[in-house]
């Protein structure tokens, strides 16, 4: 061991198992120093703290490392250790936390999530976190910064829209949220504080009786023909019919009890299915839980329902453009719930707590322990209003018949017999 100034040259005669501290000249620092292991000379810092002597590595001597910047670098860690900080402890937290990337992190949280959310949310955010935020995988979450998350949100928000860059922006602040509650020292969820994308209000569309004719008489006899057909006949919510399951029907006394599980509000739901509704029912297949979906047959999994809707919307509204001579305004299949309610409500004189309990909706008074009671007490009138609603859209006429697709035929409403056991 030797004290000498540590210079370019000294550094460079070093031989290994040899060790310079500085010393003898005006710049010097205490306990600064660099030894040689084998072929690489590494600057080092001695110092002391809490009564203990420590050791802390600066790095090896080259790019960016010479004597100088090593010499500065082991002021700043003693200027650390005056501050009743250990400069090792220091560097080991950050070695620990460069070891968090975000991809680390969100595959740790969507293991979590995906005990506690529906299979659809959660297929959603594992889109945002897995492909969204891909740009920010490699980046430790303690790193990333407030600046990374809002060019990330203006870059998605350009090539995919503002609702889906909210939506990936609110994704990463509930992981967020989720790891600093699992202990990790995140001084603050960076997302909050970042500009959220403006979005457009709720949707307000209620599609016209052209418009639902238009679709009705497009929809053909296979599967996604059916759910839209019974998404207008029950006002309920996609997913909700597209994984209906045979274990919730009862088509004898034509009840369809949705369990809590699957409900938006996490509310079990009756809903009345009257033979219009029946009959759109499709014969039931071996090895299959659900109504809609590829059977084992087609080698699709017998345990999920519907999946292939854009494709089939796309489909769809090819039909209706070449039924109608013109594409619909966008529509979703959502505008069917809005627009059922809608003229059931204004046209059809059904009073709004029978709206409400057909969506089910929960406020005022079906709120609470007298909630199980309405839904019992008005299954008679649900069942009324949907029929009501049922012969409606039978009256809605064709739209250049022909040339829709297949079409109901004219006893449709009224053959129950089409209900399959």
């Amino acid at each position: 061991m030797a004290v000498s100034n540590i210079t370019i040259r000294a550094v460079q005669a070093l031989k290994p198992g040899e060790t310079i501290w500085d010393a003898d000249h005006r710049e010097a620092v205490r306990g600064f120093g660099v030894r040689r292991q084998r072929d690489q000379a590494t600057y080092v810092l001695k110092y002391r703290v809490f009564g203990r002597q420590r050791f802390v590595t600066i790095g090896p001597h080259g790019a960016p490392w010479t004597p100088e910047l090593a010499r500065k670098e082991a002021k700043r860690l003693l200027g650390v250790v005056a501050n009743g900080k250990d400069p090792a402890d220091e560097k080991a937290k950050k070695r620990l936390q460069a070891a968090d990337p975000l991809r680390a992190i969100a595959d740790q949280y969507l293991r979590n999530a995906k005990q506690r959310l529906k299979p659809r949310t959660y297929s959603e955010i594992e889109r945002y976190l897995l492909v969204s935020w891909k740009p920010l995988h490699p980046v430790s979450v303690f790193q990333i910064t407030r600046r990374h998350i809002s060019a990330r949100i203006a870059d998605f928000a350009s090539a995919h829209g503002a609702v889906s860059a909210a939506r990936a922006r609110t994704a990463l602040s509930s992981m967020f949220n989720w790891a600093i509650r699992e202990g990790l020292e995140i001084a603050a969820n960076p997302v909050l504080g970042t500009n959220r994308p403006a979005q457009p209000g709720s949707r307000e569309r209620v599609l016209t009786e052209t418009e639902l004719s238009a679709i009705w008489h497009a929809c053909g006899d296979d599967d996604y023909g059916r759910i839209v057909r019974l998404l207008l006949l029950t006002a309920q919510r996609r997913d909700e019919v597209g994984s209906m399951q045979w274990a919730e029907l009862d088509t004898i006394s034509g009840l369809w009890t949705l369990p809590g599980a699957r409900t938006k509000n996490r509310r079990e739901h009756l809903i009345p299915l009257v033979p219009a509704a029946l009959a759109l029912l499709p014969s039931r297949r071996s090895g299959r839980d659900y109504l809609f979906g590829d059977g084992p047959r087609r080698g699709g999994d017998p345990h999920r329902g519907f999946s292939g809707w854009s494709k089939s919307k796309a489909a769809l509204d090819e039909r209706i453009a070449e039924a109608l001579g013109e594409s619909l305004p966008h529509w979703t299949v959502h505008d069917l719930r809005r627009s059922a309610s809608t003229v059931m409500a204004d046209r059809l004189g059904v009073l709004p707590h029978i709206v409400e309990a057909i969506l089910n909706h929960v406020s005022g008074h079906r709120a609470g322990v007298a909630g199980v009671y309405n839904r019992a007490r008005y299954a008679a009138e649900m069942r009324e209003a949907l029929e009501r609603w049922a012969e409606h859209v039978a009256a809605l006429p064709a739209q250049r018949p022909g040339h829709a697709g297949a079409g109901p035929r004219p006893d449709f409403f009224q053959e129950a017999a089409g209900v399959h056991s």
